[in-house]
């Protein structure tokens, strides 16, 4: 009998290729004569859409966890944006995943707008054949909690759509109930269209990814090297320019990115609960963390600012006669939103316990601000355009937890948790030679004094327009010298200013825009890319019915080829919106 050949680790084939070959040179040369079998072809994946909708990328980073967690189930998922729903045909999908969050007033983020726009319509289709559930985001200090999940929850049955996993409703501390959704939603699906294999069952839960950055559980310890006011003595307001050192860190950032800071409260605020609960702070208190004394956990843990839902409960059930439990009836929110302004964790703990208060008491969260810098120009730095929140209300002097956490308890050698939070929608265009035209009042500035740095730093070619405004030229004109360089030097081929209190009429950045309206709308039939930064409730909607408008006057459109015009901006990515 023959050896049997071999063929060498170093031989041109794949090593499943040299593998089934020595394999079948063996069974040739064996008594048997026969070739081994290959392995039977795996069984076909079952396809799943995973539709989502995102403001600040949230619900995008964990669409696609949960489409990892789905091909590990036996799964073959495609990743949908909700701005990008017409690329699919939703009536013959039979599996959806839906994870949303809800912006402003119980809104679509900016990219569900089309998709939810559709859904309502009378042309949304029946959607028998789909089998779905959703996964909602948002926070429960608004009143409007994860309303759009819930909306196009009931949109999708009253279309026929199957819930084969009840709605999830996730407060800013999601991951606990977003990874149970999941393994949930997935098991659900799976039983609903047949099994998966027991192999793949194996994975089914999200996995965190191994730590390669710095995120929200992961943070860098950062330290804070400049903190200077732009705002002058006068003002209104102040408003601070913060400078972040990265080095030793490995962070990198794009511009349009936010950066997100973990504060702590104020210590005068913490001895003052602590006072009114009749506590020394020494007091053990359970926490995430593990135990702790009272005064730390309220400190580092607990927000002391706004009180929770379940605290306004709490303290309306010790007094049920009282102004507050006949306010949280639902039909009177409006009234006690406008109770609850400027009233803090403190005006309604006369009574409770320490462990009663810590009970319900919210976690304390991070905030994000927009980057205000290129990285390209400052190597190793981050910088943030913020306003310091001060006011007085109802006898008691208030601060911002994070904004005063940054202005006056920040030193050099304060450890400064951040990380950078990407965002998915605020972008610069790729293509450097296109003009931009950036709205950005008060510190809504930040982000376009970043995308400035950087296409200054690039040698970008497109021109570069800017609207600008705050309240009084000579004491809130924030970046005024590096603005007015940019403008005698050519970089900022516009420059449009708003000071609102100038003058008898106030005047705001959506009037100068309509005032320049002509030159406005031929920027945008050039391929010019429009941006808004800053306040969502009257800001934002004031320029974008500006922008609207500008499209009727001038470009000479109805009211719904105006709105037309401004979708088809959106969907190409040419109007973006950093707003909060």
């Amino acid at each position: 009998m023959p050896p049997i050949p071999f063929i060498p680790d170093n031989a041109p084939f794949t090593a499943e290729q040299r593998q089934w070959l020595n394999g079948w040179l063996a069974g040739l040369f064996s008594n048997a004569g026969t070739a081994p079998t290959p392995n039977a072809p795996a069984a076909p994946r079952k396809p799943l859409t995973i539709l989502y909708g995102s403001q600040t990328g949230t619900s995008e980073a964990l669409a696609k966890k949960n489409a990892k967690a789905a091909e590990a189930k036996g799964f073959a998922p495609k990743l949908v944006c909700m701005e990008k729903f017409d690329t699919v045909d939703l009536t013959k999908e039979e599996r959806m995943l839906v994870i949303t969050s809800t912006y402003g007033d119980g809104d679509p983020p900016d990219n569900a707008q089309p998709f939810w726009s559709w859904l309502v319509s009378d042309a949304a289709p029946r959607l028998e054949k789909t089998k779905f559930s959703v996964l909602a985001l948002g926070d429960t200090n608004y009143p409007m909690f994860c309303e759009f999940g819930k909306k196009c929850d009931a949109r999708l049955e009253a279309l026929g759509a199957k819930r084969v996993h009840p709605r999830v409703d996730c407060d800013v501390d999601y991951e606990t109930a977003a990874n149970a959704w999941s393994e949930a939603a997935l098991a659900a699906l799976a039983g609903a269209n047949g099994t998966v294999t027991a192999a793949s069952a194996e994975a089914a839960t999200i996995e965190a990814p191994p730590i390669t950055t710095h995120d929200r559980k992961h943070p860098f310890a950062a330290r804070l090297a400049a903190n200077l006011k732009l705002t002058r003595d006068g003002s209104e307001k102040e408003v601070r320019h913060f400078e972040i050192a990265l080095a030793g860190s490995g962070t990198t950032y794009e511009v349009g990115d936010a950066l997100g800071v973990m504060p702590t409260n104020c210590p005068q605020l913490v001895a003052d609960v602590l006072a009114a609960l009749g506590c020394d702070g020494e007091e053990a208190v359970k926490t995430e963390a593990g135990e702790l004394p009272l005064r730390l956990a309220l400190a580092q843990h607990f927000d002391i600012a706004k009180p929770s839902t379940d605290l306004l409960k709490a303290a309306a059930a010790r007094n049920p006669d009282g102004e507050l439990a006949a306010l949280l009836d639902p039909a009177r929110r409006e009234e006690l939103k406008k109770f609850l302004w400027g009233r803090e964790v403190i005006d309604f703990i006369a009574g409770f316990s320490a462990t009663d208060l810590i009970a319900v008491l919210k976690k304390l969260q991070p905030r994000l601000y927009s980057i205000a810098s290129s990285l390209a120009a400052h190597p190793d730095e981050v910088h943030l355009t913020v306003g310091s929140v001060r006011y007085t209300a109802h006898g008691r002097a208030r601060k911002g937890v994070c904004s005063t956490f940054l202005a006056d308890r920040c030193a050099a050698d304060t450890a400064l948790p951040v990380w950078v939070q990407p965002s998915h929608g605020f972008k610069l265009p790729a293509d450097a030679s296109r003009d931009i035209i950036m709205v950005g009042p008060g510190t809504g500035i930040a982000p376009f004094r970043a995308f400035l740095e950087e296409r200054e730093i690039a040698g970008a070619n497109g021109r570069n327009w800017l609207f600008f405004g705050d309240q009084r030229r000579a004491l809130d004109y924030l970046y005024e010298d590096t603005l007015e360089a940019w403008r005698t030097g050519g970089h900022l081929a516009r420059l449009d200013l708003a000071f609102s209190r100038d003058q008898a009429e106030k005047i705001y950045v959506q009037q100068r825009m309509l005032e320049s309206a002509a030159e406005l709308w031929a920027w945008l039939e050039g391929g010019a890319h429009f941006y808004v930064c800053g306040d969502a409730s009257r800001m934002a909607k004031d320029v974008d019915a500006a922008l609207h408008k500008v499209c009727e006057t001038i470009g000479g459109l109805s009211a719904d080829a105006a709105a037309e015009y401004v979708k088809k901006l959106k969907s190409e990515k040419r109007y973006q919106r950093d707003v909060y």
